[in-house]
């Protein structure tokens, strides 16, 4: 099965200023998207869930960046496992952002996010 995958608004806005700074997000990204689409919620001790309902999982992980070498950069997406509408099923980014810069996800953006579902 071929995963459906967007982005928000924020997560555009996210990854364009950080692939200013790192060249090869792109092709990064696009492997993600790989290992995604054979393990929705992640493999390994780089993926975290941090919310989870019924229909849907927001999942926090380590984005590995060729340009940095490391897995400084983390990516927050949701898997919705079942929707009304079937085109939602699928992965939806959500933010990315560089280690460096800030500790932690933005827990208001997630949670603004999720005033799009009904529980």
């Amino acid at each position: 099965m071929k995963m459906n995958f967007r982005n928000t608004q924020e997560f555009q806005k996210d990854f364009k200023k950080l692939s200013k700074k790192f060249k090869t997000l792109d092709s990064d990204l696009a492997e993600f998207k790989k290992v995604l689409n054979e393990a929705p919620l992640g493999i390994g001790k780089h993926f975290n869930i941090v919310t989870k309902t019924d229909s849907i999982s927001i999942v926090k992980a380590r984005l590995f960046c060729r340009s940095l070498r490391k897995k400084d950069l983390r990516i927050i997406y949701t898997y919705i496992e079942n929707h009304q509408t079937v085109e939602l099923i699928g992965i939806e980014f959500i933010e990315m952002y560089f280690k460096g810069n800030k500790e932690n996800e933005d827990r208001k953006r997630i949670k603004d996010y999720l005033k799009f579902f009904d529980f």
